[in-house]
């Protein structure tokens, strides 16, 4: 795989490999990805992590007994489980209510990545705000900081490190599945245009190595080409970790 077809994969938006004259453009599928994984954090973020407050410092602690093992059970549902609910239930709804085109998009994939990564950033997030003890809150209170201020501005960044671990892993999770993008996306090679229109079918990394995989030649140009889209995932990821150890030890100098 010479360095010229990879230009062609970073730079190029076509991908047609079983063509008469093969192309390999990956960046509207790298693009697919990262459109996905953005609106699914932009969605899980703030929901999971208010959750966590939530069931941390505000709900009584029965509820939390009761609604802790629902969440920590919603993360262990399969994919395919939610992919089927994105085509049969989520696709028709978003086509029907925004007169969409097609409801299988980029918005439709987002959705469903931010409802499988909310347990795992709630679960992990609600752990690390839990383990700060009752000593920190309660010396809050007695300076005359009200719950909103103690829960903000001392539990929360005693907890910076675990929420963004929490974070991280919820990251990981978008990015690397691989069912749910593929029925919910639409699979369409394209950047959409305008940039910022979700509602636009997209193709990922992930789905594309699922999907042709199982029907190329072993030896061939796409062969090594969804090799080659692994070997970006790969990258990907090892910079997402980077970024987060990066991050977690600048939290570790502060404290």
């Amino acid at each position: 795989f010479s360095f010229r077809r990879l230009g062609e994969m970073l730079s190029s938006t076509r991908w047609a490999p079983e063509s008469l004259r093969p192309q390999f453009g990956a960046l509207a599928i790298i693009c697919g990805s990262l459109y996905v994984t953005a609106g699914a954090l932009i969605l899980a973020v703030p929901a999971g992590v208010m959750s966590a407050m939530f069931l941390s410092d505000i709900a009584p602690f029965s509820f939390r007994q009761l609604v802790k093992p629902i969440i920590e059970i919603l993360a262990a549902i399969p994919s395919v489980a939610y992919g089927f609910f994105a085509v049969m239930i989520l696709a028709p709804w978003l086509q029907n209510t925004l007169h969409l085109p097609t409801g299988t998009n980029a918005m439709n994939a987002a959705m469903i990545l931010a409802i499988m990564a909310i347990p795992t950033i709630v679960s992990v997030s609600e752990d690390s705000l839990s383990a700060i003890g009752r000593e920190i809150r309660e010396g809050s209170y007695a300076l005359g900081a009200t719950r909103a201020e103690t829960l903000l501005k001392v539990v929360m960044p005693a907890a910076g490190r675990g929420i963004t671990t929490a974070i991280l892993l919820g990251m990981m999770r978008a990015i690397g599945e691989t069912m749910v993008v593929w029925m919910a996306s639409g699979n369409a090679t394209q950047i959409p245009s305008p940039w910022w229109d979700i509602s636009q079918s997209v193709r990922t990394l992930t789905a594309t190595i699922a999907g042709d995989m199982g029907e190329t030649a072993k030896g061939s140009d796409h062969y090594h080409a969804l090799f080659a889209l692994g070997a970006m995932l790969l990258i990907f990821t090892m910079i997402i970790n980077f970024v987060g150890e990066t991050l977690l030890a600048a939290g570790r100098g502060k404290h």
